[in-house]
């Protein structure tokens, strides 16, 4: 490992460096977001370096060819950041929103829906508290931290759209819905507090 990194020059280890802190703070990689696309490549180019580097904190690199996506997944869950309830309902509702969208786009087409789309799912729910405006966006603009979504305007508005990236996939997978589903049907059942 060492032997590769000292053959970088000081730019690449700039850009290595950089990676790095970037997968630490925002654990996906989105080869479809603009400014992902380069580290992204950057990455694939040198996974054995960064699956060793990550390797010694007990974290596995996971590149997704098919996908375009990069996780950093923590083998102990010791850093699996913790969200709260309207949190993991809007994360679920985008995830949902991906599958409808991927079915109305080309293959070359990034997924997008509207905060609009978000709203009309969580009404389908049938939850009596009503999440408030502020609460969205901040939460959208979490996700955004995290390489999930790009909004393309201001997310306060309900007709601004976003690109869903496929890092969704990764965030939250196939077997983990049922179980956030069934836990948001639970809460609404005993009243949508």
């Amino acid at each position: 490992m060492l032997e590769l990194y000292e053959t970088f020059t000081n730019t690449q280890k700039n850009t290595f460096a950089d990676i790095c802190n970037k997968l630490l703070a925002n654990t996906y990689l989105a080869r479809d977001k603009r400014d992902n696309k380069e580290a992204y490549y950057f990455v694939v180019s040198y996974k054995d370096l960064f699956e060793e580097y990550f390797k010694l904190m007990n974290m596995q690199l996971v590149l997704n060819r098919d996908l375009g996506t990069i996780t950093l997944e923590n083998t102990n869950s010791q850093t699996i950041l913790k969200l709260k309830r309207d949190e993991s309902i809007i994360l679920l509702i985008i995830r949902l929103l991906y599958h409808e969208k991927l079915k109305e786009t080309s293959i070359n087409t990034n997924v997008v829906a509207t905060v609009n789309d978000l709203h009309a799912k969580y009404d389908m729910l049938e939850i009596k508290r009503k999440i408030n405006k502020t609460d969205l966006v901040a939460m959208l603009r979490l996700f955004r931290k995290y390489n999930l979504i790009e909004p393309m305007g201001d997310v306060s508005n309900s007709n601004t759209q976003f690109i869903i990236f496929p890092t969704i996939l990764e965030a939250l997978k196939t077997d983990q819905i049922d179980a956030v589903y069934n836990t948001i049907s639970k809460l609404a059942a005993e009243g949508g507090q």
